[in-house]
């Protein structure tokens, strides 16, 4: 196997496990796992978390320090996880009644997970 197949295993292993810990995290404080994963038209959507009727779409972010993972984030990844929102909302119509939002959770190396709760709108 050449360096950049490994390179690239490892890198998926690795966001497998870091959703799995934003995942746990979610769970923990209460949050009800509505989906994992979400292929859209638009993109994918890592996971959707219900909580008191309020549902959020879910990015996760992994890099080594919680700082690397903050900054990940770009305008054009807002702008698909905003668009595949729209398409999973359609879908769901019974999603969201007492709010949708956008969180994002930052996963480091060590497997800590701070969440970003309503990180960004919809502009």
């Amino acid at each position: 196997m050449n360096r950049r197949v490994v390179q690239g295993a490892k890198a998926y292993i690795s966001g497998i496990d870091a959703e799995a810990a934003a995942l746990a995290a979610l769970t923990q404080d209460g949050w009800t796992i509505r989906g994992q994963r979400l292929r859209t038209a638009a993109g994918e959507v890592d996971a959707v978390a219900e909580k008191d009727g309020v549902i959020a779409f879910i990015e996760v972010k992994h890099r080594p320090t919680l700082a690397g993972a903050a900054y990940a984030l770009g305008k054009r990844q807002r702008t698909r996880l905003i668009a595949a929102a729209e398409i999973l909302l359609g879908k769901n119509p019974e999603w969201g009644k007492a709010g949708v939002r956008f969180d994002v959770l930052l996963v480091d190396a060590a497997g800590e997970v701070r969440r970003v709760a309503d990180a960004f709108r919809v502009e």
